[in-house]
């Protein structure tokens, strides 16, 4: 079935030019377009696309004000964002996706670079994964930061019980389309003390893993930082993959353990991969790894995972289905029955949790 798509930008020509390429895959269907978000909101509150192209800066409602009122209204929309304003660390592509858009890609200044084959498959593939995304729902959609931590009797108990799970224990996370909201989740709930460091893969573009760190880290308990190279690993702390670099796990002149950024080529066509991180924790000092697979497209993590099982000993948490915005890394994960727990995404720290254990403060 041709999907269709509603595109909104103020600029007439920008706006040919995304439905040219649009049109011109026979997947899709521009059904309708707007020149700016109030427009936009009459024909969403009217229609049903499978996916919405949303620019940021227009007049009357920009792209985010259109976002806040679909969520105001409970109008559930699959977004993309497509602006010269998703650049390189900017703020507005972190609010976008905290407000419920899906993905986004940053549209080149000129419209000549938006002829280019680069742009145009960029799009299309972005447009293809989000369009097939779940439609995204208002249920509990408070802000992060409104969002409960875990409930302090957890916390009481797994401090009793961490003296038992002994060794040295990680956690590594893998997740793309949906993840970063999923990752704020996730990564306020919790607790500090955590007794493992935590390792996080996320497929995102050079320049927006910072932004991502920086929010995280200033909802959690536990903190939040954009790997970087020869950072020592601590307990109690988070690590997110730099975009556009694959991070390792190494070993330190101190006996300890180091992460590694790497440049080599994409794989699984994506770049920081999750496989590498898996695979360079085979010959780590660690003794328990925690893997947790979340939303995303594709099946980045699975190779990595089998392969880390024949060494260590792993357990496996994947995001059930009716919880993923993408169900593709996950479902990779359980189609090769590698999962030892398959948990709903407001279960994952708690799950998390009671595998590392907390340190008593």
């Amino acid at each position: 079935m041709v999907k269709k798509i509603l595109v909104v930008d103020d600029s007439a020509l920008m706006r040919r030019v995304l439905c040219d390429i649009i049109d011109s895959d026979e997947r899709f269907r521009v059904a309708d377009k707007a020149f700016n978000g109030l427009q936009a909101l009459d024909l969403l509150s009217r229609n049903t696309y499978d996916a919405v192209v949303l620019d940021v800066n227009m007049p009357r409602m920009n792209g985010l004000e259109l976002l806040r009122e679909l969520r105001r209204y409970k109008i559930p929309a699959r977004v993309m964002m497509a602006s010269t304003d998703t650049r390189e660390g900017a703020k507005i592509t972190m609010d976008a996706l905290e407000l419920g858009a899906l993905d986004f890609i940053h549209k080149p200044d000129n419209v000549a670079e938006c002829r280019m084959d680069a742009f145009r498959e960029e799009l299309l593939y972005t447009l293809s994964v989000v369009a097939d995304s779940k439609l995204p729902s208002f249920e509990g959609a408070g802000r992060p930061e409104e969002q409960p931590q875990m409930d302090r009797r957890m916390v009481d108990i797994l401090k009793r019980n961490s003296g038992k799970i002994p060794g040295r224990k990680i956690v590594a996370i893998a997740s793309s389309t949906g993840g970063p909201k999923a990752l704020q989740t996730v990564i306020p709930r919790l607790p500090k003390g955590l007794d493992a460091p935590v390792l996080v893969v996320q497929h995102m573009p050079k320049g927006f893993t910072a932004s991502l760190a920086e929010r995280l880290n200033t909802l959690s308990q536990v903190t939040v930082k954009e790997a970087a190279e020869g950072m020592e690993l601590e307990n109690g702390t988070v690590y997110i993959a730099m975009g556009g670099m694959h991070m390792n796990v190494a070993a330190s002149s101190a006996g300890g353990c180091i992460l590694h950024l790497s440049d080599e080529p994409p794989r699984e066509g994506v770049k920081p991969c999750a496989n590498y991180m898996y695979e360079s924790l085979q010959d780590s000092s660690f003794d328990n790894v925690v893997c947790v697979v979340m939303t995303g497209m594709g099946a980045d993590g699975t190779e990595g995972i089998r392969n880390l099982k024949s060494k260590k000993k792993v357990h496996v948490i994947s995001q059930d289905q009716e919880t993923c915005t993408v169900y593709g890394m996950p479902k990779s994960i359980e189609n090769a029955g590698l999962q030892d727990q398959v948990v709903p995404l407001e279960q994952i720290a708690q799950e998390i949790t009671l595998h590392v254990g907390v340190r008593n403060q």
